[in-house]
This record gives C-alpha cells, sequence and structure tokens, in this order.
C-alpha cells in the first residue's frame, strides 16, 4: 500500500512539479490512446477491429503497433482504477449515499491490479492499494466525513502526478457535488495536465447549486472529462447514483486501446494533434485530442 497525504500548503509544490513534467518520456516508444465509439443512438461499440481504425497525427496517417478490443472483461485486469471522492463539508447531506455508490463501484471491479483513493475537501489525501486490500477501501471510505473547502483541482492534480508513473490503463471516476472553492491549482493548470495525461476521466457530479454556478460547474466537469476522452454523467437524485457507475463501467469495459510508434522522430516536447477514426459509416469517436511529444534538452 502507497499512502500520500498531502496539506494544502504542499499541493502548490506538488503540482508546480506535475505541470512542469507534462511531455512524455524521451523513453516511451508507443504513444497509446484509449478509445471509446457510439453509434448514432449513442450506444457503445464493441465489436471493430485493428482494421476499422484509422489514425492521424499533425496530418499524417500512422501505422497501429498495438490494438486491444472493446467489450472483454479481461480489459479490466490492466485497469489502474482511481476513485477520487468529495468528502467537502458541502457533501454533509448526500455523502452516506455517495460512499454506498463509490463502494458497490469498486466491488464490480475484482480484477483490477490495484485501486487509488482520492478523498478531499480542504486537503488532499492519497492512497493506493493494491487488490488485495480493496476491503480497506471500502473501509477508508466508510470512516470519511464531510468537512472543509472543496479543493478539487489540486486533488485532481495530485492525482495524476502520481497516475503519470503507472503503466497499464489510467482511468479516474470522480464525484463531486459542485464547484472548487479552494485549490491552488487554477481550472486552466488542471485542463493542462489533464491534456498531458494518458488517463481517462468519468466525472459523476450531482451538482445542485442554482443559476450560473451550476451552469459554470457541469460545463467544466463535463470539459475536464471530455478533455481525456472520457464523459461527465449527471444523476438527477442520488438514488440514480448506482445507474450512473453501472454506465462508468459499460464505457470502461468497450473502451479500445490504441498504440503506435509515431513517425515524427523530434523529441521537442510540443504539443501533437492526433485525430483517431473510424472507417464504418456512422460512428461517432471519443478520445484524447493529441499528446505533448517526448523532451531531450539539447546539450
Amino acid at each position: 500500500m502507497t499512502r500520500v497525504f498531502v496539506g494544502v500548503s504542499l499541493v502548490a509544490a506538488t503540482v508546480g512539479l506535475a505541470a512542469e513534467q507534462v511531455v512524455f518520456r524521451a523513453g516511451i516508444d508507443l504513444v497509446t490512446f484509449g478509445v471509446t465509439v457510439t453509434d448514432r443512438q449513442g450506444n457503445l461499440v464493441t465489436d471493430l477491429t485493428q482494421d476499422d481504425f484509422e489514425v492521424i497525427e499533425d496530418g499524417r496517417r500512422q501505422t497501429l503497433r498495438y490494438f486491444s478490443p472493446g467489450g472483454g472483461e479481461e480489459a479490466l485486469g490492466r485497469l489502474h482504477p482511481g476513485l477520487m471522492l468529495d468528502t467537502s463539508a458541502s457533501m454533509e447531506r448526500d455523502l452516506n449515499m455517495a460512499r454506498s455508490a463509490a463502494i458497490k463501484f469498486l466491488n464490480l471491479l475484482p480484477q483490477a491490479e490495484d485501486i487509488t483513493l482520492v478523498d478531499f475537501d480542504t486537503e488532499v489525501r492519497v492512497t493506493r492499494y493494491p487488490q488485495r486490500d480493496f476491503p480497506r477501501v471500502v473501509e477508508r471510505i466508510r470512516n470519511r466525513k464531510p468537512e472543509g473547502w472543496t479543493a478539487l483541482y489540486d486533488a485532481l492534480g495530485v492525482y495524476l502526478d502520481g497516475a503519470s508513473s503507472q503503466s497499464g490503463r489510467p482511468v479516474l471516476v470522480m464525484y463531486t457535488d459542485g464547484a472548487d472553492s479552494r485549490s491552488n491549482l487554477s481550472y486552466a493548470e488542471a485542463l493542462e495536465l489533464l491534456r498531458a495525461s494518458q488517463t481517462t476521466v468519468y466525472a459523476v457530479g450531482l451538482v445542485e447549486n442554482t443559476g450560473r454556478f451550476r451552469m459554470e460547474s457541469r460545463l467544466r466537469l463535463q470539459q475536464m472529462a471530455e478533455t481525456t476522452g472520457g464523459q461527465a454523467f449527471f444523476p438527477s437524485a442520488l438514488k440514480d447514483l448506482d445507474a450512473t457507475y453501472g454506465k462508468v463501467l459499460d464505457e470502461i469495459r468497450a473502451q479500445y486501446q490504441l498504440g503506435y510508434a509515431s513517425a515524427n522522430p523530434a523529441t521537442d516536447g510540443q504539443w501533437r494533434k492526433v485525430e483517431v477514426k473510424v472507417k464504418r459509416p456512422g460512428m461517432k469517436v471519443r478520445t484524447r485530442k493529441g499528446y505533448f511529444a517526448p523532451y531531450k534538452p539539447s546539450r
């Protein structure tokens, strides 16, 4: 078990370090993308083959070297899930049901290699558990009490900093009830870290505040998820949380994994735009929009 406790005074330093490391390491051979495909009705499509996909980087077609199909339970065995749980004071009324739904979700992931739990309020607490210690994750979730402010962006930055050292499929499910109220990290900086990450984010938001703040909270959660090729869900009531987490699990199962060795050998750390296309008509693709090239300082 790996445990990290991050106080609000330390978050800025941690996130600052992450921001300086947003490019991929020079030793990485394959550029990998998690890809979700839906049809015109929004149904998940899981029967595509490698030949159905086309990957274009900065206008240049790439050759796929790795392909993992969607729809199989075996894909969950390569999963490194993260669960980010808002335990701030504004969650007092809803936290019991939110905890129950999160625990049920974890029980559906017995094949995952490990689980990273991020629970946050004014402070950010991060613990990574191997699969054999999942009962301890449940205990940790049950024992958290609602208190403090909402350091959502700091929690996201700390998680992404740790996830950058993991192999396999990093997937983050984050639950929060509204807008950030205490982070050192700005929203724009959080988005930049998400652009640099290989993590797919699924946001579950029970956004109850009204007016402009409600709309802003929803839009920001949507943008954070969509930046990574994930999706945001907004259950209309707490009783719908179980069904929402079921949809998230369906998305995780259906995700394809594509990998290629870039035809561009430059190690300049620049942003590279990537487009993933499906040859079958009527398909809609969700994935990251690109990545930062490897960086090697010139001598």
